[in-house]
């Protein structure tokens, strides 16, 4: 994907997953839970002075993934669910070059947009069914199929695999 628009699926995702963003395409539900992921930069659909945060709620709404992998930080092969990168940022109307990832700790890691892919990452947000702790990675890691495709297996997308990941800025 070379560009977060997708022939105006974007809107087609936000509209489907909130409804009040088919109304106001800067508008997006007010979390009722804990924020626990904040997006902003190069995105159209918000819900708070042009950033969009939101809750577990919220991200269960967005079209839901998983995979079982292993991976360099834990043992054995867990299975992983939450939302693809590509489909937050197409439900939010992102556009941009790159994506700025943060966590809790303050790491950060900027990638190029045209790296997201249907593939991964993945944004996890539960481990075998369970909601991810900060002892465990949580409340976000950004995690991608190391097990099934080999070009994850890289230090740079080892670098990427953010976890307690909180705040994502898309950038022009």
């Amino acid at each position: 994907m070379n560009s977060l628009r997708r022939s105006g699926a974007a809107l087609m995702v936000a509209a489907a997953l909130f409804p009040a963003a088919a109304a106001r395409a800067d508008s997006l539900p007010a979390p009722q839970g804990e924020v626990i992921l904040t997006v902003s930069g190069a995105i159209t659909n918000t819900n708070d002075d042009g950033v969009a945060r939101l809750d577990m709620a919220l991200l269960d709404g967005l079209p839901r993934n998983s995979f079982a992998t292993s991976t360099i930080w834990t043992e054995g092969v867990d299975t992983y669910e939450g939302v693809l990168l590509t489909d937050l940022l197409d439900a939010l109307g992102a556009t941009g070059t790159n994506v700025l990832a943060k966590a809790l700790n303050d790491y950060e890691i900027t990638f190029p947009v045209a790296d997201v892919t249907d593939e991964g990452p993945l944004l996890a947000y539960r481990t075998n069914g369970k909601p991810m702790s900060i002892r465990e990675k949580g409340p976000i890691w950004m995690i991608f199929p190391y097990d099934d495709v080999e070009a994850f297996r890289t230090e740079q997308t080892y670098a990427r695999s953010i976890w307690q990941l909180d705040r994502i800025v898309v950038k022009p």
